[in-house]
């Protein structure tokens, strides 16, 4: 079991910078893929980040790459998401996710989920 709570979103202007964090209890949290998704009222779920148990491996959503950073400090149980160079398009709540998914792109391929916090940007 993992249980995992969100914090750091927040209103931001454009081009500026948040990071959002996600905690995370369980013993298995070092051994899982944690993953960043998002919703924009309106829309589906959508992939952003994720990251494999050692941190050595990550990936990205296109629209993301070069502007956000997933890292984890297993010591501390806790993965975030640096986002810079925001855009009104990311505006969205941001839901981290563990697991040991297939494909980590696929919402539905993992088995914890946080509550969300609101990202939004303005312009």
């Amino acid at each position: 079991q993992v249980q995992l709570v969100e914090s750091g979103g927040g209103l931001v202007q454009a081009g500026g910078s948040l990071r959002v964090s996600c905690a995370a209890s369980g013993r298995t949290f070092r051994l899982s893929v944690m993953g960043w998704f998002r919703q924009a009222p309106g829309k589906e779920r959508e992939f952003v980040a994720a990251i494999n148990w050692s941190g050595d491996d990550t990936r990205y959503a296109d629209s993301v790459k070069g502007r956000f950073t997933i890292s984890r400090d297993n010591a501390k149980n806790t993965v975030y998401l640096q986002m810079n160079s925001l855009k009104p398009e990311d505006t969205a709540v941001y839901f981290c996710a563990a697991g040991t998914p297939s494909r980590v792109a696929t919402p539905h391929k993992y088995d914890y989920w946080g509550q969300g916090t609101q990202v939004t940007v303005s312009s």
